[in-house]
């Protein structure tokens, strides 16, 4: 509720800055660049908290003590600050910034499956679909993890859709909700889909991925 409470202020604030600003002269136009360099300063300092929270949160997650200490094992990727931090920008929805970082994360960690479906992702937010369709194969030919070969497919089906395959669209939605029935965007996709309406869903399911 306190961050829900900020942010309204803040939001209310950039609406202000954003309608008057354009219009404004003089003194009022010197406040209103005030308040956005405020908003500025406010915005970096969260996301750079942010980082440092999501670092630490994975120091913890890593590690044989946390809740999932015993998957966090076999993660080795976890304990890498670039892919940490690349989880931290793509929650925020920084994908240029999480898209470097995941390149630095398989540098180190080449054949890590989540760190190349997290580049894969960020390259398919930057609509960037050449460069992230390689990526997805190769973790689909690497990977026997039922929910991130649903993420996968469903990410697949999405490109096909919004390139005009509607048929294949179909089909990798339907392989997305077989490999894990429990993960709500294929079916509203196929829905989508076959309806012709709506807006595709993707990636939001991976941040719970780990």
């Amino acid at each position: 509720m306190m961050f829900q409470h900020m942010f309204a202020e803040m939001n209310e604030m950039l609406d202000e800055v954003i309608q008057f600003y354009p219009i404004a002269h003089g003194t009022q136009k010197q406040e209103l660049a005030k308040k956005w360099n405020l908003l500025q300063q406010m915005s970096d300092l969260i996301i750079e908290e942010w980082l440092n929270f999501e670092e630490k949160m994975g120091v913890f997650r890593q590690s044989s003590a946390s809740p999932q200490g015993s998957s966090a094992a076999n993660l080795p990727e976890l304990d890498c600050d670039a892919f940490v931090k690349g989880q931290g920008y793509y929650k925020l929805m920084m994908f240029p910034q999480a898209l470097a970082q995941f390149k630095e994360a398989l540098e180190q960690f080449p054949d890590s499956p989540s760190a190349r479906t997290y580049l894969a992702m960020c390259h398919m937010h930057l609509e960037e679909m050449d460069e992230a369709i390689p990526h997805f194969w190769r973790v689909l030919e690497g990977t026997e993890n039922k929910r991130l070969r649903s993420i996968i497919y469903n990410a697949l089906g999405c490109i096909e859709a919004q390139r005009g395959g509607r048929a294949k669209a179909k089909e990798y939605f339907t392989l997305a909700h077989y490999h894990d029935p429990s993960l709500a965007e294929p079916l509203s996709n196929l829905e989508a889909c076959m309806r012709s309406t709506g807006k595709l869903k993707y990636g939001n399911e991976l941040t719970s991925l780990l």
